[in-house]
């Protein structure tokens, strides 16, 4: 591992379809064309892209190791020190992830990660607003409320008739089919369990 400096935390956060993976990617590419060596991690719960590829809801790609736990990081790393990793879906590892993104800035490597801070029910979705906390950079991107158009900080889930579902797994993965991206206005009306 490096010596000397320390890494820099970047976070980019927010509801789903905002762009998230879409950013992380951009900024793999760039460090990519600057020379610099980088480690692409995704969670194994999201298997959008097929094996070992990390994919946007806009269908762009790239190899990445899709691991299942934090100290699964540590390990694909097998003593290398890139320069950069890059860990999309923060979320789905939990709480382990901290103390392993803290032994990758010690090592003096940067990472930049990616992940909702945001639950379906308008929650705080750890470890993603402790890492936002954290970092020397936090990006907070929005999405477009599927209902008005304007900037949109939650998403919702579906049920299977199109309706929003209050009881469900935070780690369920989907996309258009499952989720749909609300403004704050939005968020809490067309519910089926709501009044009028």
């Amino acid at each position: 591992m490096r010596t000397g400096e320390a890494g820099r935390l970047h976070v980019i956060a927010g509801p789903m379809f905002a762009g998230k993976t879409e950013e992380l990617l951009r900024r793999v590419h760039r460090a990519r064309l600057a020379g610099l060596q980088v480690e692409v991690v995704g969670h194994r719960l999201d298997d959008r892209g097929g094996p070992e590829r990390l994919s946007t809801h806009i269908g762009r790609t790239v190899p990445a190791r899709m691991l299942e736990t934090a100290d699964a990081v540590l390990e694909v790393l097998e003593g290398r020190a890139p320069d950069l990793v890059a860990i999309d879906e923060a979320q789905f590892f939990g709480p382990r992830i901290i103390p392993v993104i803290e032994q990758l800035l010690t090592a003096g490597i940067q990472v930049e990660v990616a992940g909702l801070c945001v639950t379906y029910d308008g929650g705080p979705f750890e470890p993603v607003p402790s890492l936002m906390a954290q970092a020397e950079e936090v990006v907070k991107l929005t999405a477009v409320c599927s209902v008005c158009g304007a900037d949109a900080a939650f998403h919702i889930r579906l049920l299977a008739d199109g309706g929003d579902a209050l009881r469900a797994t935070a780690e369920q993965i989907g996309g258009s089919e499952s989720y749909q991206a609300r403004c704050r206005a939005h968020r809490l009306t067309d519910r089926p369990d709501r009044p009028s």
